[in-house]
């Protein structure tokens, strides 16, 4: 993973990372590889307005790894 300068704490993925990926991911994970934060992530889910597939269990939320790396242009 990249390191945020600023915090130390890990910011984005990298692309090996992205695709050693489960089928699904929570939600906190998918804003990660994103660059969403965690509230907006949250609000976007909320509102079916996440830009990939979002499944809800329960009180969690699983976003499809499939869905997410499509949208980062790294399908098969």
């Amino acid at each position: 993973m990249r390191e945020n300068t600023t915090g130390g704490r890990p910011k984005g993925m990298s692309r090996e990372d992205l695709l050693a990926l489960p089928v699904a991911v929570d939600l906190e994970t998918s804003n990660r590889a994103l660059g969403l934060g965690r509230s907006k992530g949250y609000e976007l889910a909320k509102r079916d307005a996440y830009p990939c597939k979002v499944l809800r269990l329960g009180n969690a939320y699983r976003v499809v790894t499939a869905d997410l790396l499509d949208l980062l242009g790294l399908a098969a």
